[in-house]
């Protein structure tokens, strides 16, 4: 792919137990040239298609019947680790999005998200990022942190694998700052800063940033209330 090339729209699975928010979806996705590649109506169908389907991006309602969007996100990013799930949620300070996010999720939508936000959420978590609005992901992290249990699965066993300025550079992540201010604040290129940020992701086995800002509460890097 050139530098001028557009880059490929991801491919999408809507996991929803309401027809009207799937196929409301699937017409806004379209028309902006995103391909809705199927539709669940529930974790198990979901789970099922994601492995047939091999989407890039899951749409994925948090409560549904048989299996709820938790579990079949625990199961999709299990078997598809490349797969990226986004919740999709009633209220933004949801204790199921804080769980979402320490499985894995890339973000979460409320489910009322203008055409314009769902299109640029699905395209941005389809390149890889993460999607993350960092005061309402803060204020949702700090809110359900203490009351997580500790798993392995949701927080490294220790932070011993990161060197001194990758601790600060989780640090900073987990209080929302971006690349850009990242470099700003520390006083580095942001190509040395996505270099680091890609080396705690490698070392503590992340997916995205998502991730990232869970795991810097979950193991004291950043304190509720802490600026």
């Amino acid at each position: 792919m050139t530098a001028d090339a557009p880059e490929r729209a991801p491919r999408v699975l809507i996991a929803d137990d309401q027809t009207l928010i799937r196929t409301g979806f699937r017409l806004i996705l379209t028309a902006r040239g995103i391909e809705v590649a199927g539709e669940a109506a529930d974790g198990v169908e979901a789970v099922a298609a994601a492995r047939e389907l091999a989407p890039d991006v899951v749409l994925m309602d948090i409560r549904m019947p048989t299996m709820d969007g938790l579990e079949a996100t625990r199961r999709i990013l299990e078997q598809s680790p490349d797969c990226r799930v986004l919740m999709l949620t009633t209220f933004d300070l949801d204790r199921y999005v804080y769980t979402a996010l320490s499985l894995g999720a890339s973000g979460f939508l409320l489910k009322d998200v203008t055409p314009e936000h769902l299109a640029a959420a699905v395209r941005l978590v389809g390149t890889g990022d993460a999607l993350l609005a960092p005061q309402i992901t803060r204020r949702l992290v700090e809110r359900y942190a203490a009351e997580a249990e500790r798993s392995e699965q949701a927080v490294p066993a220790d932070l011993a694998a990161l060197t001194p300025r990758e601790r600060e550079v989780l640090t900073l992540m987990g209080r929302g700052l971006s690349n850009t201010e990242l470099a700003a604040e520390l006083i580095l290129s942001e190509a040395t800063v996505k270099s680091h940020v890609a080396r705690i992701f490698a070392k503590l086995g992340l997916r995205d940033r998502a991730q990232a800002v869970v795991v810097a509460y979950e193991t004291g890097l950043v304190r509720p209330g802490a600026r």
